[in-house]
């Protein structure tokens, strides 16, 4: 049985509300009064004020955070804490910067093993499958593999926008986009939308928020997932693609 404890969330922030205010009541859920976490800012070039973000936000809820770039032994931090937190950003460039510290596979077993919760946000949900070759980004700089932490085996796109018919926009749609992913990789992509998230308990997944998934696979019809919605199934996926491309 897997003990993966894990919190997904699309995005960080939503219109008219302030930093992980939707998500308060399931990362409360998530991490009891007293935790301790320790933030992964570097999806972001401002890696103290992003540190400074994410406290305001969530001491108040009795979180204690610490910026994983401010002490000298990150291995040491995370054997040390609750929960890790990896921000959203650019997803290449905080893929970059977890290779470069070595971060990929202790995170990876650590999370697995259930000896650290993981919650993610935008790019750092992205972290959490296999590659990051569903992210919404630019390359803005070049990682050395495309494979991430692989805590859930299916894909997610995150901020998914569904295709608007009264749009005369003639760029590619994200269903467009994830069309073309599947010409070339068979595993499930989960389109989810700005204030859904994802929790994981062991081998049972949930969909939470209000505004639900879209889930692609090859050569299907994509499917609609509501709050409560039981993604249990997804876990049980064997992903089709060569990760160091």
């Amino acid at each position: 049985m897997s003990s993966h404890d894990l919190l997904l969330l699309s995005n960080s922030s939503v219109h008219g509300r302030g930093y992980l205010e939707h998500a308060r009541a399931s990362i409360q859920e998530f991490l009891a009064a007293g935790s301790t976490l320790a933030f992964v800012p570097f999806a972001l070039a401002d890696h103290d004020g992003y540190t400074g973000r994410v406290r305001a936000a969530l001491e108040p809820l009795g979180i204690t955070v610490t910026g994983i770039h401010t002490v000298p032994n990150s291995i040491g931090l995370l054997e040390s804490v609750d929960c890790v937190f990896v921000g959203g950003g650019n997803s290449f460039r905080l893929l970059k910067n977890l290779h470069e510290r070595a971060l990929i596979e202790p995170v990876r077993a650590m999370a697995s093993a259930g000896t650290l919760k993981y919650m993610g946000s935008s790019a750092g949900t992205n972290m959490a499958c296999p590659s990051i070759r569903t992210t919404n980004d630019m390359p803005i700089v070049q990682p050395p593999s495309f494979e991430s932490f692989g805590l859930i085996p299916f894909q997610i796109n995150p901020h998914y926008l569904d295709p608007d018919p009264a749009s005369s926009h003639m760029g590619e749609t994200r269903e467009k986009r994830i069309e073309q992913f599947h010409e070339e990789n068979d595993v499930p992509v989960l389109g989810l939308r700005e204030g859904a998230w994802l929790r994981r308990t062991g081998d049972q997944l949930t969909l939470g928020g209000s505004t639900g998934a879209r889930l692609f696979r090859r050569g299907e019809e994509a499917s609609e997932y509501t709050d409560g919605s039981d993604l249990s199934f997804l876990l049980d996926i064997a992903p089709q693609f060569d990760l160091n491309g």
